[in-house]
């Protein structure tokens, strides 16, 4: 099973995006090495479905968080182990040793690199192989979360052959015979553990990059609970890809599913589902979040109805894409997943009347899946009038103060519907009557 969402969701809430300025993936790409960029770019398509496992990959995290490890490893050095493991492997000894004889003539005969690579690339095998059993150690003194991993890897490292290697004078020459002896102890015999090791190396560079991230922050970690509680809580949450981000309090349950959520345009309702949203993916990953504490039942997937567009390849006018959204998130509901789902400005492409019975209509129904969450904001204040009478839809809404005739947003929420009407005053400040007058 894999956590359910789609490219418009990823896209609305800017989740991913190595070179997209903004984009969530950006934030917390702090890694140095390849290996550890894959692993983050894994990481964020592939959120968890098991609270244990979320809660497991948080617990380390927070460790790294904590303990203000720095990444010790020289990347260059790393980037030359790596090519130089996976030149020429899964050869015999005794081919080995011939290689690197003809390897050695022709360097000197004619400008041919290898041997010269041979040999950096056992060297810097060398240096990386002490540094990882340095912070080995390190990590074993401060009992981390992967204590089984790192007594394992202290074990390997403790291998006579693998002793002797890593007390290696890099600074003298090497003769041919003892460098083709190690090309085959770590080529062949050590070929998958060496692997491993590498592995270890880029998850280290991972866990500090985004815990380095969450401290400068000051994030936190969510708390994952069984997918029955069907709770989402957070305290403060906030946008963590906005400076100085505004944090509100959220709380839906089974009890009440349904936010239904009003106020004028700028006072922040998309910034505010965006939050949602993109804090219950992080979440789910079991990376650190923009809240002062979280914790949550585990979903099976989101699904966001933020920007919906027209599309003129299919022919369909904005209205019939906001209906054709609302279909596939019906489909959604009704497949029995656990879902968290949200719409921002429901119908806002049709006349005020269709919206007023659609947006009435969708959100009584999406409130009788107890079992999914749902946000739904609208302009159209009248129909939370009309939903009051329903136990499980939480009204609240986004308020502007109205300071002489400027409008001011506090991007905090309040309880209940909002009676906000400063459209027509916003159009005279900006003087379109005059203009128009004139």
């Amino acid at each position: 099973m894999q956590f359910y969402t789609d490219k418009q969701t990823v896209e609305e809430l800017n989740l991913l995006g190595k070179f997209r300025q903004g984009s969530v993936y950006h934030l917390f790409n702090e890694v140095k090495t390849r290996g550890g960029e894959q692993m983050l770019d894994q990481m964020f398509r592939n959120p968890l479905l098991d609270a244990d496992s979320i809660n497991q990959r948080s617990s380390i995290f927070q460790f790294f968080q904590q303990s203000n490890l720095g990444f010790s490893f020289d990347v260059q050095q790393l980037n030359i182990m790596r090519e130089y493991l996976d030149a020429g492997t899964g050869k015999r000894a005794f081919a080995i040793l011939c290689s690197m004889f003809t390897q050695k003539l022709l360097s000197k005969l004619t400008r041919d690199e290898r041997y010269k690579k041979s040999v950096q690339g056992l060297q810097a095998t060398i240096v990386t192989l002490n540094r990882c059993h340095g912070i080995l150690e390190v990590l074993q003194k401060l009992q981390s979360p992967l204590h089984n991993r790192i007594n394992q890897l202290l074990q390997l490292l403790s291998d006579k052959q693998l002793e002797k290697l890593r007390t290696t004078d890099i600074y003298t020459d090497i003769s041919v015979t003892t460098l083709a002896q190690y090309d085959h102890l770590l080529k062949s015999r050590f070929h998958a553990e060496m692997e491993e090791l590498l592995q270890f190396i880029y998850e280290l560079d991972l866990y500090i990059a985004v815990s380095s991230v969450a401290r400068k922050k000051g994030f936190t970690y969510a708390k994952a609970l069984a997918p029955e509680q069907n709770i989402l809580r957070a305290a403060n949450l906030a946008h963590p890809c906005i400076d100085k981000a505004i944090g509100n309090d959220i709380l839906m349950s089974e009890r009440h599913n349904v936010i239904f959520l009003t106020g004028a345009n700028m006072a922040g309702k998309s910034t505010l589902m965006k939050s949602i949203g993109i804090g219950l993916y992080l979440a789910q990953m079991g990376f650190p979040v923009a809240a002062e504490r979280m914790d949550f039942s585990v979903r099976e997937g989101l699904y966001s109805s933020i920007n919906v567009a027209d599309n003129i390849g299919l022919g369909y006018s904005h209205f019939y894409a906001e209906v054709v959204r609302v279909k596939q998130a019906a489909n959604a509901a009704a497949s029995g997943k656990r879902l968290l789902l949200m719409f921002d400005e429901l119908f806002k492409g049709t006349n005020v009347k269709d919206a007023y019975d659609g947006t009435l209509a969708v959100t009584e129904g999406f409130a009788d899946y107890n079992d999914c969450l749902f946000i739904v904001s609208t302009h159209i204040i009248e129909v939370g009038e009309a939903l009051k009478q329903r136990g499980n839809i939480h009204s609240v809404f986004m308020p502007t103060i109205m300071e002489g005739s400027k409008p001011r947003y506090t991007y905090r929420l309040q309880e209940g519907v909002t009676e906000d009407r400063q459209g027509m005053m916003i159009i005279r400040n900006e003087g379109i009557l005059e203009m128009l007058e004139g």
